[in-house]
């Protein structure tokens, strides 16, 4: 035999010499609920590991991200009190754009404070959109609450807005009204392809969702890879500056499609659900939880992800930087 392939894995240095694919903490960026009212953090049950936040927990796991060299924060607000219109998202006082806020001012420039752009945290329905008379998610008055919204967390100091409801026009729609508002240069994340998956369990229960009903009618149907594409260079050309597919690992076809053909960066979500399966298998001592955390990230750089949110972020970029 002349080929042999094994050449290449014979021991861990001739491994990592000729890996096509690499995880570094930069592209790694780290999802963060923080909830009005507490004091201290508080854990959630169905994600092992993460927790709602206080503004002081939230800036100590910030500093901590900043120092392990994490690209990026993404806040999510938990409120006391709910409405219909999620009055809550666009009150400078509310609790979404005062962390936001808070988590600027203790990262400046180590990494980026994004921001989560969508109504569901806030209104007592928990759709990501205002309702019409008949309890169906009007499109187009959502998108002037996503106007008020993205102005309202420009305002706050959000480095960069990711628009999260699946309304057809959102990007445009924001962006518009961050340049009227002066706010030019204030980057849009897409979530472009966002599927109505099953995968968002936990994340429920971080938000204390009071969803109604489900999201069918505006988030993808987990069957449609061409619709994804669609999708995707639709927000490319209403001015999004990254682009989004959510989940990660249940549609790394999605996300290799939008990386084939889209001109802006790639990101993908490791969601809440992706995030419970791996801590739960290893607590039943069904796989070995480091490797499994590692590959599953791997998996999604290596399908065409430029950065991925995911609840590991600093737990990995501290074991990169111990590697190293």
């Amino acid at each position: 035999m002349i080929i042999r392939p094994r050449r290449l894995r014979a021991s861990p240095a001739m491994r990592r010499l000729v890996a096509e694919t690499r995880v570094h903490p930069s592209q790694l960026i780290l999802p963060m609920f923080v909830r009005e009212g507490l004091s201290e953090p508080l854990p959630i049950s169905s994600m092992p590991g993460v927790v709602q936040h206080c503004l002081d927990s939230m800036r100590r796991a910030i500093a901590e991200a900043a120092a392990l060299g994490v690209g990026g924060v993404m806040l999510f607000g938990v409120p006391e009190h709910r409405d219909a219109l999620g009055s809550g998202a666009t009150d400078p006082e509310g609790i979404l754009n005062l962390a936001t806020r808070a988590a600027v001012a203790e990262a400046g420039d180590a990494l980026v404070v994004q921001t989560d752009l969508c109504l569901d945290e806030f209104t007592d329905h928990g759709h990501c959109g205002v309702l019409d008379a008949r309890g169906r998610v009007d499109n187009d008055a959502s998108l002037e609450r996503y106007r008020d919204m993205g102005v309202a967390q420009a305002e706050a100091g959000s480095q960069l807005l990711g628009l999260s409801g699946m309304m057809d026009g959102q990007v445009a729609a924001v962006r518009n009204a961050l340049d009227s508002a002066g706010f030019t240069e204030t980057p849009l994340l897409g979530y472009a392809a966002k599927y109505a998956s099953a995968f968002y369990g936990p994340f429920r229960e971080a938000v204390q969702s009071t969803l109604q009903g489900d999201r069918r009618t505006y988030q993808l149907d987990p069957a449609n890879r061409r619709e994804g594409a669609r999708e995707v260079l639709i927000d490319v050309a209403e001015g999004a500056d990254v682009v989004m597919v959510k989940p990660a690992m249940s549609y790394l076809d999605v996300l290799a499609d939008a990386s084939a053909s889209s001109p802006v960066p790639v990101w993908a979500y490791q969601v809440s659900g992706e995030y419970a399966m791996i801590e739960a298998a290893a607590a039943n001592g069904w796989i070995d939880r480091e490797r499994a955390v590692l590959e599953s990230v791997t998996s999604i750089v290596r399908a065409g992800a430029d950065a991925v949110l995911t609840y590991y972020a600093s737990e990995l970029a501290r074991s990169i930087r111990s590697t190293v």
